[in-house]
């Protein structure tokens, strides 16, 4: 058993019995004690005082445990406790494929305490579905000094929920993480590079709980690049054992090409002095950006394309099987359950976000799979906000729409121009074998054959 898989039963626990999930203060401590620290460890390492940990925090998570898992647990023995629990709840199914579900008496005791699939995936959620071997060479990869990793797919697949992950397997190996999401910036500082850095250089700073010395390195003689590297080798990284920077919503970027054109190069730069200079080995980086941001590009604007690339696939039949039982929907095996399985499939494929939101409302028993299924692609279906999105962008590219649809109206696939191709399939809206493309899924091909014809 492993610590994902402990904390998965955990939360199952106190979920079912209390109808909520563990709060961040008490994933810490379980994270903490797994890794055998002591409360002062674990208060410093989240910025806590120790005494806050050791009175009040920690007695109250082996109470709330011991309730839950109906036997008494310690921070010596809750590792103990939880295995055992584990190994009674995995689910005959899910045992044959050697991965551990817990049955569903640990999952949704009240359909009000559902998580609607809106931003991340919480790291205590029960609804986050890993798609192996993704997570652990992500894992590996960010183990590694000076490693870079790129996370990339279209919106609403996953990206950032994983991007947590990564960071939070640094943290219990002890790494400081900072992180930064580019849709927080406002819009004036995109409007020099020399600004941007500044931005970039004052955040890392803060939250590493630096004093920022942005003035005593700075020097316009030799420029903001220059300045920003020497900040990071000098001061950052000096004052750091390990330093992971997290880059979410990179895509914002490209809106502004006079900057990415000097900032992307840049960030490659350091990666690649890590080969050559120690220092740089202390930095890892994780640059996180959504695919449709290639629309507006150039072709000739290469993406930037260093590092391990990881690249989000759809759930596959046994993923989304997994997330419905998490639901409370006996879809494992039977007749009927194959069934629904497959008329969902058949609509929205293993898109994560429209799986989810599908699986949220039946759960809820909003609306039978029959009805969705009758309604999922109009405009006043549970998917009118996603479909209209998309419908946005394509509206703002008219030889997109045209390309699109030649595609969903067409009764086999069809042959797409290379650039049309590639902006649509990093969209996530259509699928490429060779160069015919078909409709990533149904509920796709139905709203657009409407909306374009």
């Amino acid at each position: 058993m492993n610590f994902e898989q402990a904390l998965e039963v955990a939360n199952a626990v106190v979920f079912a019995r209390f109808g909520r999930h563990l709060t961040d203060v008490e994933t810490a401590i379980l994270i903490g004690a797994w890794q055998s620290q002591t409360y002062e460890q674990i208060a410093d390492a989240y910025g806590y005082s120790a005494s806050y940990f050791t009175r009040d925090v920690g007695p109250k998570v082996w109470k709330l445990l011991s309730q839950a898992l109906g036997e008494t647990v310690s921070k010596t023995n809750f590792q103990a406790a939880l295995e055992r629990h584990w190994r009674s709840s995995v689910s005959k199914d899910e045992g044959a494929r050697g991965q551990g579900v817990p049955s569903r008496e640990f999952l949704i005791p009240n359909a009000d305490f559902l998580e609607f699939p809106s931003g991340p995936v919480p790291l205590n959620s029960l609804f986050y579905i890993k798609r192996p071997p993704i997570e652990e060479r992500a894992y590996a990869q960010i183990d590694k000094p000076g490693s870079l990793i790129r996370i990339k797919a279209p919106r609403q697949m996953g990206k950032t929920s994983l991007m947590h992950r990564i960071l939070a397997h640094a943290k219990q190996t002890g790494m400081r993480t900072v992180l930064l999401s580019l849709q927080q910036a406002d819009s004036s500082i995109f409007t020099s590079l020399d600004k941007f850095l500044r931005w970039l250089c004052a955040n890392v700073s803060r939250q590493l709980n630096l004093e920022s010395k942005l003035d005593d390195y700075w020097d316009e003689d030799i420029g903001s690049k220059v300045s920003c590297t020497l900040y990071f080798q000098a001061y950052l990284l000096a004052e750091t054992e390990s330093l992971i920077l997290a880059l979410d919503e990179v895509n914002r970027i490209f809106e502004y090409p006079e900057i990415s054109s000097d900032f992307l190069p840049l960030l490659r730069s350091w990666y690649e002095d890590a080969s050559e200079l120690e220092i740089w080995q202390k930095l890892r980086l994780v640059v996180v950006h959504a695919t449709e941001a290639y629309i507006p590009l150039d072709i000739h604007q290469s993406p930037f394309n260093v590092g391990l690339p990881i690249k989000l696939p759809e759930f596959n039949l046994e993923q989304v099987q997994d997330l419905a039982v998490r639901h409370g929907l006996d879809w494992v095996k039977g007749e009927i359950g194959t069934k629904n399985l497959a008329l969902l499939l058949g609509m929205v494929g293993g898109h994560p976000y429209l799986v989810r939101v599908a699986l949220y409302h039946l759960a809820r028993q909003e609306v039978s799979l029959e009805q969705l299924l009758q309604t999922a692609s109009t405009v006043a279906g549970i998917y009118s906000d996603h479909l209209r999105r998309h419908l946005a962008n394509l509206q703002e590219h008219p030889e997109l729409a045209a390309a699109l649809k030649r595609v969903v109206t067409a009764p086999e696939p069809v042959p797409l121009e290379a650039i049309a191709a590639y902006k649509l399939e990093s969209m996530g809206l259509v699928i490429l074998e060779g160069n015919q493309a078909t409709p990533s899924c149904e509920v796709y091909r139905l709203y657009f054959r409407e909306q374009l014809g």
